[in-house]
């Protein structure tokens, strides 16, 4: 049981977990636009986004993370290369545009975690300005990279599900806002600190509305779309009223990180269903 635990923290703080949300993501879209024939911009995003996001909370000062002491923090390190050694594999199949995307990807993420600013800050430090950068980040990866191997030119309906998929990122970026009331400084000026945990969860609910709402703008509605869509609503509604400042551990990083691997599940599942009968 204890080594089935720690597999299961090393899971999540070698960052697998987010990893697999933005595989999720990544797949929805390809399900929504009906993209297929090219696996290696998913795997791409999987394996980039481990060493990534393990740079960033393990990493940003470069001799921090080439000399690691702790024997934990170094499994991970060696993880992240690995890691990293399959997203260069992965990238060499990627088209020119989709190159484009991700170097706009890496001058966001650059942005949000080397102190470019004075006083050597970095947008990480810049609370709402942070969760927006991330959020952008993840429609960009999730929406526009996936269309970019297919549509030549990016439609209406394309920039509506670029707006879901930011505010869908905002909501889940939500509750651990309100998590970490407890570690973040006042400086930082996050959404909870500014209007209150009450006043977050209900700018939360009206973005979750915003978020279905949106989806009767496109052009074209699939009937696997609405419902997924509507399924999540409702979840994310749930998640934000049952967020709670003083969280169980794995609340945040597991369960509401879990919701774009549930929308993609439930979304190959309700396909299968309708194939079934009909």
């Amino acid at each position: 049981m204890r080594a089935l635990r720690r597999i299961f923290n090393f899971y999540l703080d070698a960052s697998v977990h987010v990893a697999l949300a933005v595989f999720a993501l990544v797949k929805i879209s390809e399900l929504t636009f009906n993209i297929f024939g090219n696996y290696h911009l998913a795997w791409f995003l999987f394996f980039g986004s481990i060493s990534c996001y393990n740079f960033i909370k393990y990493g940003i000062e470069a001799k921090k993370y080439l000399m690691v002491a702790n024997q934990y923090h170094r499994g991970i390190q060696l993880f992240s290369i690995a890691a990293l050694i399959f997203a260069l594999y992965h990238a060499h199949f990627l088209t020119v545009k989709s190159w484009l995307g991700v170097l706009i990807l890496a001058c966001l993420t650059g942005l949000y975690a080397i102190p470019i600013l004075p006083k050597n800050k970095n947008l990480r430090s810049w609370g709402i300005l942070k969760i927006c950068i991330v959020a952008l980040v993840w429609a960009i990866a999730t929406v526009v990279l996936p269309c970019l191997l297919k549509i030549e030119l990016i439609g209406f309906d394309v920039w509506i599900e670029i707006f879901q998929r930011f505010i869908f990122v905002l909501i889940l970026l939500l509750p651990f806002e309100i998590r970490d009331l407890n570690y973040d400084p006042e400086a930082l000026k996050t959404i909870p600190q500014r209007y209150g945990v009450i006043n977050t969860k209900l700018l939360g609910l009206i973005a979750t509305l915003a978020f279905f709402l949106a989806t009767f703008l496109k052009d074209e509605i699939g009937t696997l779309e609405l419902i997924s869509k509507g399924i999540i609503f409702l979840l994310l509604a749930l998640v934000l009223l049952i967020t709670k400042k003083k969280q169980s551990k794995y609340f945040s990083a597991f369960w509401v990180e879990s919701i774009p691997i549930f929308w993609w599940i439930l979304w190959i599942g309700l396909a299968q269903l309708f194939r079934t009968y009909s």
